[in-house]
């Protein structure tokens, strides 16, 4: 049986912790979808359509990597592109009693659908996109926490 896993997230950026959670997972499972949630209410700095693009570009070299925009409940989502593994990204123990309640409402909502939690390395425990923007924002070097072509996105965005 083949396991298809899902690795969802506004990625708004994606970061080198996205990054390092999407390429150790694509060892683990058979096919990985990077699911890029529109998230409006987070009043994201990139359209959907450029997190995808950004996202695409970071993951093209892994072949069993896809990226998909999504909106919605991420549980029908999950059960649409028939996934059986919900990955989430913990760096702390706050965001683990978030994720596990989310876990739970998942399970509720999809039985079929399994969380699993995975920590980034640590030279990205630190890093979130929040904090990434912010640094960009006020002109700061965020080389070592993105991609270069997400850099270049931000620096853009923040026409730097």
């Amino acid at each position: 049986m083949k396991i298809k896993a899902i690795y969802p997230g506004t990625f708004d950026p994606l970061t080198n912790g996205h990054a390092d959670l999407v390429q150790r997972a694509a060892r683990i499972f058979d096919q990985v979808i990077v699911a890029v949630a529109a998230n409006p209410s987070k009043q994201p700095l990139f359209s959907l359509d450029e997190r995808v693009a950004l996202a695409q570009q970071a993951f093209t070299g892994i072949s069993n990597v896809s990226v998909i925009g999504f909106s919605g409940l991420l549980a029908k989502f999950a059960a649409d592109q028939s996934a059986q593994v919900l990955i989430r990204g913990v760096r702390a123990v706050a965001d683990f009693e978030y994720e596990f309640q989310l876990a739970s409402m998942n399970r509720q909502l999809n039985p079929a659908l399994d969380s699993i939690f995975m920590t980034p390395s640590e030279k990205n425990t630190f890093i979130s996109s929040t904090l990434v923007k912010e640094v960009c924002r006020h002109g700061g070097d965020v080389s070592s926490f993105v991609p270069c072509h997400v850099e270049q996105a931000l620096k853009a965005k923040f026409k730097l």
